[in-house]
C-alpha cells in the first residue's frame, strides 16, 4: 500500500443504536499517526436517556470534538455489493448505491447510510469516504465467489459470496507481513478473526482470494450467536415439520446459535471457565467452535499452496490461548505448531510458534478504524 498523505480524519462507525468514533491525526501509515479522541456514544433512539436519533448523537459528538483543520470523515459500510471494491468518495450517486443494498445488509447499511446523512449535512465542506467490509474480498475468483446454484437466480437476486470483515483481514494481514519482516506482496496468510462474529480468510500477496462469510454474515466459522455453515435442508426441516416460519429460523440461526445455542453463552471468557469447571455443554461447544477452524485452515492451506503465516486476532483471537492451541492441534505435518510457552504469555503483535517452525503462527491485535482512517486519506489523495 502506497504511504497516505498525512491529515486529520473522523472515523464514525455507525450501528443501529451506537456510534463508535475515532479522530487521528498525523502519518497514518500503518505504525504512524496519533489517537487524538474516541470513544462510544450508546443506547440511541432507546428510552431512558440516550440521544434520540443519530442526528442528535452526531450533532452533539462534533460538538465536543475538535474538528479544526479536519481533511476528511471515514464512514464503516458494512455492504458494499459488486460494485465498490474500494474506499469510495461518497456523493449523491454512492449513497443512493448505498440504500439499493440495504436488501443485502439491512441490520447494518441503513445504520450507516444514516451516519453519512447527518456527517455530510453537519460537515458539508469536508469529503467523505465509505469504507466497506466488502470492498478487499472484491479479489475473490469467480469460482470462490460463486454459489452453485441457478445462475439466473443468483444474478436476478445478488447471490453471491461478498464476505466481510475486510477491513480486518486487510489491516491483520499486512501487519503480519510487517511482523515478518517480509513485503506484503510476498506472503501468503491465514487470518482468523475471532470475536462474537467470525471469519477467516486466505490472502495470497495481498488479495483475499476465499473468505468464510458469504451472501451475509451468518456463513462460515461457529460465533457467538451465529451457526455459521449448516445443512440447507436444516431450513427446510424447521419449516415444514416444526411449524417455523421463515423470521422464526432467521432469528434461530442469527440470535440462538453458536456458542450460545450449543451452551446457553455467547461469551467464550464464560465458556471457558465452565469447561474448566467440567460443565460437559460448554465442553461441546468448545470442541465444536475449534474443529471449524481447524478444518477452515486445511481447506485454505490447499487452496494457496504455500502458507507463510496463521494469524488470530480480534477478541478471542488475541486472548484465547486454549483457543489458538485447539484449533491447530494435530497439524505438525503441515508445518504448523503453537509454542505452550509462547501462546500462554505476551501482548500485542508477537509470534507463538517455535523458533524455526515452517509456518509461522502469530497474534495480531485487530484496528479496523486506523485502516478505515489509512484508506480514508487514501481515496481522498486518488480523488480528481
Amino acid at each position: 500500500m502506497t504511504a497516505p498523505p498525512t491529515g486529520r480524519v473522523l472515523v464514525l462507525n455507525c450501528g443501529s443504536s451506537s456510534i463508535k468514533y475515532r479522530l487521528y491525526d498525523g502519518d497514518l501509515t500503518v505504525d504512524g499517526g496519533r489517537v487524538v479522541d474516541g470513544g462510544l456514544v450508546e443506547r440511541i433512539g432507546e428510552e431512558g436517556g440516550g440521544p434520540a436519533d443519530h442526528a442528535a448523537a452526531l450533532q452533539d459528538l462534533m460538538g465536543r470534538l475538535d474538528l479544526g483543520e479536519l481533511t476528511a470523515v471515514g464512514h464503516r459500510v458494512v455492504h458494499g455489493g459488486l460494485r465498490f471494491s474500494a474506499p469510495t468518495v461518497i456523493d449523491d450517486d454512492v449513497v443512493a448505491a448505498i440504500e439499493a443494498l440495504v436488501p443485502l445488509a439491512p441490520l447494518h447499511n441503513p445504520a450507516n447510510l444514516a451516519g453519512i446523512t447527518v456527517a455530510r449535512r453537519l460537515l458539508p465542506d469536508t469529503p467523505q469516504v465509505a469504507v466497506f467490509d466488502t470492498a478487499f474480498h472484491r479479489t475473490l475468483p469467480e469460482a470462490a465467489a460463486t454459489y452453485a446454484i441457478d445462475r439466473a437466480v443468483t444474478q436476478e437476486y445478488g447471490i453471491h459470496r461478498y464476505g466481510f470483515h475486510g477491513t480486518s483481514h486487510a489491516y491483520v494481514s499486512r501487519r503480519t507481513a510487517a511482523l515478518l519482516g517480509r513485503a506484503y506482496e510476498d506472503v501468503n496468510v491465514i487470518t482468523l478473526h475471532l470475536g462474537n462474529g467470525a471469519s477467516a480468510c486466505a490472502v495470497a500477496g495481498g488479495r483475499s482470494v476465499a473468505t468464510s462469510m458469504g451472501l451475509s454474515p451468518l456463513e462460515g466459522l461457529v460465533m457467538g450467536t451465529r451457526s455459521g455453515d449448516i445443512d440447507p435442508a436444516i431450513v427446510f426441516h424447521l419449516q415444514r415439520n416444526a411449524g417455523m416460519s421463515v423470521d422464526e429460523i432467521d432469528h434461530l440461526l442469527n440470535h440462538r446459535s453458536g456458542l450460545f445455542g450449543l451452551c446457553g453463552a455467547n461469551d467464550m471468557r464464560e465458556v471457558l471457565r465452565r469447561r474448566a469447571a467440567g460443565d460437559p455443554a460448554a465442553a461441546l461447544a468448545f470442541d465444536v467452535y475449534c474443529r471449524r477452524i481447524t478444518a477452515y485452515v486445511g481447506a485454505y492451506y490447499a487452496l494457496l499452496g504455500r502458507v507463510d503465516a496463521i494469524t488470530f486476532t480480534a477478541g478471542i483471537g488475541e486472548n484465547a490461548a486454549d483457543v489458538r492451541a485447539a484449533a491447530l492441534a494435530n497439524l505438525e505435518r503441515l508445518g504448523i505448531a503453537v509454542s505452550p510457552e509462547r501462546n500462554a504469555t505476551g501482548a500485542g503483535e508477537r509470534i507463538i510458534s517455535p523458533e524455526g517452525a515452517e509456518v509461522a503462527v502469530c497474534v495480531v491485535p485487530t484496528d479496523e478504524e486506523r485502516e478505515i482512517a489509512t484508506q480514508t486519506l487514501l481515496a481522498v489523495s486518488r480523488a480528481p
